[in-house]
C-alpha cells in the first residue's frame, strides 16, 4: 500500500495514445451490476445513477486526506478521506477505502498461496512472481478469464466491506502490475480484470477508482468504467495532464515530501496541477509521528 512509480515518458506517452485509440474504437466499455448504498451520501452531493445501482459520485472539489499509514482524525477542512479497508470510514467525509486488487497484502500473501494458488502469478520454475520493490506482495495472475474470476471472488470480500462498513468509494491498487511481471501479464488481461472489479465495485454502490497508470490515457475511464483516480506524484513525475485529460477535477494526487523537487508553495502555484492535491510524508504515518507531513494547498 505504499507508492509504486512508473513515469510517463514522451515514448509512452504515444504508445498510449494509440492504444487508447484502438480500445475506444474497439468499443470496450464498463457495465455495472446492481445493488444499493449502504450510507448516506455527503450533503450536497446527489448520487449518481450507474447501470442499477446508485453509485455516489466522486465530488470534483473538496480538501483530502490520504491515511494508509493509519486512521486518525482528519486536520481541519478535510472533507475526503481515503483509509485502507480493513479500517473505517471517516465520519462526516466522503470516503475511499483501499484495496490491493493486483497483487496480495504482505499479511495475506500466505493464505493466497494456500487457500488461491492459481490465482497467484508464476515463473517458469512455478515460484510465485513478486514485485520487485515489495517483495513481500506477489503478483495476481490476470491471464485468463478463469484466473481473474477467482481473484475477484477473493476480493468481493473486502469490497462488501467497505461497502457495509460505509466507504463511498473503493480504489483497486497496482493496476499496473504487467510493467513488473516480467511480461507474463499483459496490460489487456489487466484491463479485463478491472473492468470486472469495476462492476464489483458499482454493484455495491460503490464509485472506483483507478490507481496511477497514466499510460492508459482516456482508456481507464472508457474501456473499464473507473470512476475517478488516485495519483501518487503527478507533478513530480510530470504526469498530471495525463489524468486531468480522462477524468478533468476528478483527480486526488498525493505528491511526497522526500522526493518532491520544488517548493510546495510553487507547487500550489501550478495552474495545472489537479485542484485536489496534497503533500504526504512517503511512510503515510499518524500525527503522533515525528515524520508525519501533511500540506494542502
Amino acid at each position: 500500500m505504499r507508492p509504486r512509480r512508473t513515469p510517463l515518458t514522451p515514448t509512452k506517452a504515444a504508445v498510449a495514445a494509440v492504444v487508447t485509440a484502438v480500445l475506444v474504437a474497439l468499443g470496450a466499455t464498463a457495465c455495472a451490476g446492481g445493488g444499493a448504498p449502504t450510507a448516506t451520501a455527503p450533503v450536497g452531493r446527489a448520487p449518481a445513477p450507474i447501470g442499477s445501482a446508485a453509485v455516489r459520485a466522486f465530488p470534483v472539489s473538496g480538501l483530502p486526506d490520504y491515511q494508509l499509514g493509519g486512521p486518525y482524525a482528519p486536520p481541519a477542512g478535510v472533507t475526503i478521506v481515503e483509509r485502507d479497508s480493513t479500517a473505517h470510514p471517516a465520519a462526516g467525509t466522503y470516503s475511499i477505502c483501499y484495496v490491493n486488487g493486483f497483487q496480495t497484502q504482505p499479511d495475506e500473501t500466505d493464505a493466497w498461496l494456500s487457500d488461491h494458488p492459481d490465482a497467484v502469478l508464476r515463473d517458469d520454475d512455478g515460484e510465485p512472481v513478486s514485485d520487485p520493490g515489495w517483495p513481500d506482495e506477489v503478483l495476481l495472475d490476470t491471464t485468463t478469464a478463469a484466473k481473474r474470476a477467482e481473484v475477484v471472488g477473493v476480493l468481493r470480500r473486502d469490497v462488501a466491506r467497505c461497502a457495509d462498513r460505509g466507504f463511498d468509494a473503493v480504489e483497486y491498487d497496482n493496476l499496473d502490475s504487467w510493467t513488473r511481471s516480467g511480461k507474463r501479464l499483459t496490460r489487456a488481461d489487466n484491463l479485463a480484470l478491472a473492468s470486472a472489479l469495476v462492476r464489483l465495485g458499482h454493484e455495491h454502490g460503490l464509485a472506483v477508482g483507478q490507481k496511477n497508470t497514466p499510460q492508459l490515457g482516456t482508456s481507464g475511464r472508457t474501456a473499464t468504467g473507473f470512476d475517478f483516480v488516485v495519483a501518487e506524484e503527478c507533478v513530480q513525475y510530470q504526469e498530471c495532464g495525463a489524468y486531468t485529460a480522462a477524468y478533468g477535477d476528478r483527480v486526488l494526487d498525493v505528491e511526497y515530501a522526500d522526493t518532491l523537487d520544488r517548493s510546495w508553495s510553487s507547487v500550489c502555484a501550478m495552474r495545472d496541477r489537479p485542484p485536489m492535491t496534497i503533500l504526504r510524508d512517503r511512510d503515510l504515518v499518524t500525527p503522533d509521528d515525528d515524520a508525519y507531513v501533511f500540506e494542502h494547498c
